[in-house]
């Protein structure tokens, strides 16, 4: 999406839609300006077609005319083209009039208009959102947002329904449901649908194929049909190619992985698995184990002694302790069980690549969205933001495939100067870094690295490149430090954009939605004149009396925007302190979240936090080894690791709310040896009805957004407000944007081709606005969990309870580094934080000792959430704890009986 250098701001509540630019006076530009092509009759908007090309009436001169003009020329005018008068010919789904010719594939009468037997969500969604996109939102005919039974049909129809276009017969299509005759006088643009029917007592015959006639008549013999052979033997030939394979087990069970990908043959390295477990040696894990045992029996003869004899004369203080005790052996309990059975895991790179990245192909790996949140510019310097920019611009990662979104929530302009100069400057950068595969990838640590050129037998020409690079590199610090120090002094009038037009932002607390395209497909190349990934600058909208919820809302309007822009499977959030420093992060995560094995149950990778600029001695424990290093191990070992809120790769479908996908076991076998009164026959077919009612009640307890409640028509209700059920649904749940509501339901991702850059400018506004979601499920059960400071463990603990897994991974090369605290005072705030975070979720509903109970969360994995949320509690047992033994001293008493003076006692006896 290109804005050609704009900075587009708005608010949907208000109808504000402003475009400013730098050379330019503001001001507020006409939808139509950036919209498509423009029928020369009546002056409307082309539709896009549902193969995402414009509209075309006349197959001979392509004359620009809408549907509705074509349709009604067609019924009430003399039937030609305006231009090259030539007879408009009937197209699919448009209504006969008199004088068509007969076609020889299958009529469409009777099911041109009907929608009642296509009440699919996916349908209705793409219809709103063809019809939103292309028209606008300030066309006065879809003011409502409201579709009509025809305009679902029209773009629905193609969704579900197999092709046979220029003559080739598909072999993916059964022969029963193929139209086989393409007479060769048809315009290359004509497509022929065969006929599906729903119902199973009617079948369509194949029809025959008459020896008589020319086989060009059928599509065979054709030189499309012969190019297309050729295209089939080669590709025959590639999945023949010699591949290296790996001896032995090669890194994984491979059992079952036969029928996912036919690209590849059986036992090339590119059909394994892209990671498998590794296991802790049992000479490492049994120690610990046994350990674990004894300490339990240990502890159950201490609270059998101690419960079974109490101190009568301090029964207060020999109450309080044993309380005390039994806490801290409750708190014990719920941090060793999760740590049972720890695995480390381990990807193969060298098979991704094999597997989706096939020489003189396009990439086939997913696209990936990557989140960059930061607030106030004074405490979060630009320069450090920069260089985490950077390091994704640089990532080793096909370029179209990587979409960078910087949330400013303080709507500084500081920050928005600070992008505009990075995105200059990685012109430079991304290409220097992909030629050399330098690491890492973020300018001020890698020059901070030391560097023996004549030990590392550097090459001459990049000593030169680096030195000129390090001389660009400082300058760009020296602009970017300038802009810092200009930003200590506000103007009275607040901050002025070069062109003279006011800093949308100057009110941080009032201002609308603001979005800057800086890098994009269609945007600014790099010095070699390559593309670059996409770099938008988001700032949502904020006014008063509006709860914005800090971090969490802020990641809430990433998710939509960008789904809006550029809808990527996959996301990626860091800190704004957090660079990438290993370039191949992101293929690591694809080895686990694009594993057709396992991959399709995994919500996030989480990676751990590595620091940099930590003393030798850490006297403030900033590395965290005993978390990141063996509760994270443990963790991975049951459902996976909890969230920590930077390093994760998300599956977008998770952050919506979705269920995991259930794998279906098969059907197990019941005896036919015994006499049908067999009770083991009797009770096998009780526990098959009790399970298919079961899976009936389960299947009706989903949620909405799952997809449950859409039926094809509900009583005494009319099937236009029928058919309008599940879009009023989707829009309790996602918000009143088709844009939005439609990408949800591309689980592949991607934005639909043809859409105008006006509608989708429109439409990122509108998402971002400061109500967009009210009476919604955003926070609630949708994207990032509102209710808490620490909102990345309760995003994490949501996921789980709807049955997803979580995976951890741990490069051989730390994936990311960021900034750790450099003072005490700075680490007591952030504990602080964290202590008041997990209070805030044991207190709420979504308390993992009470919620989540029937859904997919395992039982460890719940005590590990427990643990984490009632650790801050402990303080106040030991507190009191300490205490005790200086009150014994002050009264007297003890916490245990006297056991020297009954031995005294029995032995003057």
């Amino acid at each position: 999406m290109a804005t050609n250098g704009r900075l587009v701001a708005g608010s949907h509540n208000r109808n504000e839609f402003v475009l400013i630019n730098a050379d330019e006076v503001a001001r507020v530009t006409s939808v139509k300006e950036l919209s498509g092509q423009i029928c020369q009759i009546c002056g409307d908007e082309i539709e896009i077609t549902d193969n995402g090309e414009p509209f075309v009436a006349c197959n001979e001169c392509a004359f620009p005319v809408c549907r509705p003009c074509y349709e009604y020329e067609r019924r009430e005018g003399n039937q030609a083209c305006p231009q090259c008068k030539t007879r408009y010919k009937r197209i699919k789904g448009s209504p006969r009039v008199d004088g068509d010719e007969e076609e020889d594939d299958t009529d469409d009468l009777e099911n041109e208009f009907d929608i009642n037997d296509r009440k699919d969500p996916h349908h209705i969604a793409e219809a709103m959102l063809s019809s939103r996109l292309n028209i606008g939102r300030g066309s006065q005919a879809y003011v409502s947002g409201i579709t009509t039974p025809s305009e679902v049909d029209s773009v629905s129809v193609a969704q579900e329904i197999p092709l046979l276009t220029y003559g080739n017969e598909d072999v993916g299509i059964s022969s029963d449901k193929h139209a086989l005759i393409i007479p060769p006088f048809m315009g290359r643009g004509k497509r022929i649908h065969p006929m599906s029917f729903p119902d199973g007592f009617m079948t369509l015959p194949p029809r025959p194929m008459d020896p008589k006639k020319d086989l060009a008549v059928y599509g065979y013999g054709t030189v499309a049909w012969k190019e297309r052979m050729e295209e089939w033997k080669k590709k025959q030939n590639e999945k023949l190619q010699v591949v290296k394979h790996q001896g032995g087990n090669g890194g994984g069970n491979n059992d079952g992985d036969g029928v996912d990908d036919p690209d590849l043959p059986m036992m090339d390295e590119g059909r394994q698995p892209l990671s498998r477990k590794l296991p802790i040696s049992s000479s490492k894990i049994s120690p610990y184990r046994l350990i674990i045992l004894l300490r339990l029996v240990i502890l159950g003869l201490f609270f059998h002694y101690r419960i079974l004899h109490p101190v009568n004369d301090a029964y207060g203080l020999w109450l309080t302790s044993v309380i005390c005790e039994i806490w801290f052996a409750v708190s014990w309990i719920l941090d060793q069980f999760p740590k049972w059975d720890p695995i480390v895991r381990e990807t193969y790179l060298d098979r991704l690549s094999l597997r989706y990245e096939k020489e003189g192909k396009p990439s086939d790996l997913a696209d990936i969205d990557i989140f960059v949140s930061t607030v106030d510019p004074m405490k979060e310097p630009p320069l450090i933001t920069a260089n985490t920019v950077l390091s994704i611009l640089a990532v080793d990662y096909p370029v179209d495939k990587v979409a960078c979104y910087v949330s400013d929530d303080g709507a500084a302009m500081l920050t928005f100067e600070a992008l505009s100069e990075t995105s200059e400057f990685a012109r430079k950068w991304v290409p220097f870094c992909k030629k050399f595969k330098i690491e890492p990838r973020a300018p001020e640590w890698y020059f901070a690295q030391k560097l023996d050129y004549l030990k590392d037998k550097v090459n001459p020409s990049f000593i030169r490149e680096r030195r000129a690079m390090k001389r660009e590199y400082e300058e760009f610090k020296v602009r970017i430090n300038g802009l810092v120090a200009m930003a200590q002094k506000v103007p009275e009038d607040g901050w002025t954009m070069q062109d003279g037009t006011p800093w949308p932002g100057n009110n941080v607390r009032d201002h609308p939605g603001m979005i800057q395209v800086f890098l994009g497909q269609n945007g600014v190349r790099d010095i070699e004149g390559n593309l670059l990934p996409r770099l938008v600058y988001v700032s949502r909208e904020k006014r008063p009396g509006f709860d914005h919820h800090k971090k969490a809302g802020a990641m809430n309007a990433l998710i939509r925007v960008s789904a809006v822009i550029s809808n990527a499977p996959y996301l990626l959030n860091v800190d704004c302190d957090h660079y990438i420093n290993n370039s191949k992060a992101l293929r690591e995560a694809m080895c686990f979240m694009m594993d057709p094995t396992s991959g399709k149950k995994i919500c996030y990778v989480q990676f751990p936090q590595r620091f940099d600029g930590i003393d030798h001695h850490d006297r403030y424990s900033n590395r965290n080894v005993v978390f990141f290093d063996i509760n994270m191990k443990g963790l991975d070992g049951i459902q996976g690791p909890i969230y920590v809120g930077t390093g994760c790769v998300f599956r977008r479908q998770a952050l919506y709310g979705y269920d995991a996908p259930v794998k279906k076991k098969p059907p197990r076998k019941t005896c036919n040896c015994l006499p049908k009164w067999c009770c083991c026959c009797c009770r096998s077919r009780k526990k098959s009805k009790k399970g298919k009612s079961n899976k009936k009640n389960k299947d009706t307890s989903k949620q909405i957004y799952a997809l449950e409640n859409i039926e094809e028509g509900i009583e005494g209700i009319d099937n236009e407000k029928s058919s309008l059920m599940p879009q009023i649904k989707f829009e309790k749940k996602f918000g009143q944007s088709p844009v939005f509501i439609a990408s949800t339901l591309k689980e592949a991702g991607g934005v639909p081709t043809g859409a105008s850059t006006a509608s989708l400018l429109n439409e990122a506004i509108h998402v971002i606005s400061c109500g967009y979601e009210d009476k919604t499920d955003w926070g609630k059960e949708i994207g990032w969990i509102y209710g808490s400071v620490t909102e990345d463990i309760l995003t994490g603990f949501k996921m789980h309870c709807h049955g997803w897994r979580s995976v951890y991974c741990i490069p051989k090369r730390p994936a990311f580094k960021g900034s750790a605290p450099i003072n005490l005072s700075d680490r007591l705030h952030q504990v602080l934080r964290w202590a008041l975070g997990s209070v805030e979720i044991l207190l709420s509903r979504h308390c993992p000792i009470w919620y989540g109970y029937g859904c997919g969360l395992k039982p460890l994995e719940r005590f590990s959430y427990i643990n984490s949320v009632v650790y801050p509690i402990t303080s106040i047992p030991l507190i009191a704890y300490c205490t005790l033994p200086a009150i014994c001293l002050l009264t007297g008493k003890f916490i245990v009986p006297e056991v020297i003076s009954d031995c005294i006692s029995f032995s003057s006896s």
